[in-house]
């Protein structure tokens, strides 16, 4: 999941259950400085906790396969 779509999920997701950035990171157990980085696309963040954000919402994050388009002449 590209870091943009990533951070629109949350964001949106967390708007969608009425739920302040200081709820958020309340319920899902990781600072509010780390949902504030999180919703503003920082390009490194922790795996683990953004798992336990998307917990809140029935998703996770993980590997998933790249697809590759082939080279043009």
């Amino acid at each position: 999941m590209p870091q943009n779509v990533l951070s629109t999920y949350v964001k949106e997701m967390r708007k969608r259950h009425h739920l302040t950035q200081i709820d958020l990171s309340e319920k899902s157990g990781v600072g509010l400085r780390f949902v504030r980085e999180l919703e503003q696309g920082k390009p490194t963040v922790r795996l683990d906790k953004v798992n336990q954000v998307l917990a809140l919402f029935g998703s996770e994050c993980g590997p998933i396969p790249q697809v590759r388009k082939e080279a043009e002449p």
